[in-house]
């Protein structure tokens, strides 16, 4: 190698490492400027994690708050069965109107449908003979006296005559009564039975269509319609085997609908059902409601909170503090050495202050990260 090639050797070697030093001495400086980055450690326990810079991450300590047992429960809005009436057709044949359909309103009186029957020929033909002989039976009647006056014939012959007389009257009665029942006027007969509803409410459920069958020689149900009144509504809730030591006669309950998220309704408890589910060994738990103007419908679905009689003492944390994380509530709690450890809670109602109350799981005074969501963002980067 020529001693020209050598030194061109030697030049490109020196300013390779003047950059080399240059890159490196700029890589500290920025390195010296940026903070240090948090560490994250996770031990063999998955619930528990290590940070370097535990102060990021400020505590708070769970204080007393004061409330009634709560037992929340799934449930439907139910008509009050004591105040359904059905609509009964006595006469049996084929319906030809119906002039109400389900879900409509009906006032007390108001014609809900008309069936078509024999019937109707058949009681008026009774009705008719029935006046027929007791015009007869008064005639008789009428002509013994006379000749009992004149000593015709002997006073028992008229004591027939008025016994006859008073069973025609009998028998005449019954078939007008007969006539009032299927809804016929004996002065004037129609085609038709006209048939009235019995109250005022809400048709809830019909059993007839127009061209179908009425009563129950040919449907084989005399229900046609069912009224029910809405003003008052029961709630059916599903409640646990092992709550339903909470739960008694006479306990209150507020309601609160899915439709209508913001009105809260209270009722209380009339009834606690005597068979479980035994699928998912639940029992039936019926609140009365009162339904001002109407607001639930049936069907509808609802949440009812049961608050017990005597106050008790449960931890309350800011909501922060409280991470929603696989359906289940947890909060992270000082494990010592920069160490948090994932703690699992029951969280309740949320208490004004933006704090929310924990049921179960925490102590009053045990220390929390007051901010749970950014504790685990960091853990999972």
């Amino acid at each position: 190698m020529s001693n020209r090639e050598i030194r061109v050797a030697s030049s490109l070697a020196l300013m390779c490492v003047l950059f080399t030093a240059a890159c490196g001495r700029k890589s500290n400086d920025q390195s010296a400027e940026a903070p240090p980055p948090t560490s994250i450690e996770h031990e063999d326990d998955v619930n528990v994690i290590h940070v370097d810079r535990s102060d990021r991450f400020p505590l708070v300590a769970a204080v007393a708050h004061e409330a009634t047992s709560a037992l929340n429960g799934t449930c439907t809005v139910n008509p009050d069965v004591s105040r359904e009436i059905p609509v009964v057709s006595i006469a049996s044949g084929r319906v030809v109107a119906v002039h109400v359909r389900l879900g409509d309103y009906v006032k007390k009186g108001q014609l809900v449908m008309e069936v078509q029957s024999t019937d109707i020929s058949g009681a008026y033909d009774q009705y008719l003979k029935a006046v027929s002989d007791e015009h007869l039976a008064n005639t008789q009647l009428e002509r013994s006296k006379i000749l009992y006056d004149k000593g015709a014939i002997a006073r028992s012959q008229v004591e027939i005559a008025q016994d006859t007389e008073d069973d025609a009257k009998a028998d005449l009665i019954a078939t007008e009564q007969q006539l009032r029942v299927l809804g016929v006027d004996k002065d004037h007969p129609g085609a038709t039975v006209k048939v009235y509803s019995p109250a005022s409410g809400f048709i809830v459920q019909q059993n007839v269509t127009e061209a179908g069958t009425a009563g129950v020689t040919y449907s084989g149900s005399a229900n046609a319609f069912t009224i029910a009144d809405l003003s008052h509504v029961w709630i059916i809730c599903d409640v646990y085997e092992n709550d339903l030591s909470t739960v008694h006669l006479g306990q209150s309950a507020e309601i609160r609908l899915n439709a209508y998220p913001d009105r809260v309704l209270t009722g209380t408890i009339g009834d606690i059902g005597a068979i479980l589910d035994p699928s998912i060994r639940t029992g039936k738990v019926r609140i009365q409601v009162e339904n001002p103007g109407y607001l639930m419908r049936i069907g509808m679905f609802a949440t009812a909170t049961l608050h017990g009689k005597k106050p008790e003492t449960y931890a309350a944390v800011p909501a922060s503090a409280i991470l929603h994380l696989h359906d289940r509530d947890w909060v992270y709690v000082p494990a010592g050495d920069g160490k948090f450890r994932r703690l699992g809670v029951q969280g309740g109602n949320m208490l004004p202050g933006k704090m929310q109350e924990v049921t179960s799981g925490l102590n009053v005074g045990q220390q929390v990260v007051s901010n749970a969501l950014e504790l685990q963002n960091s853990a999972e980067q």
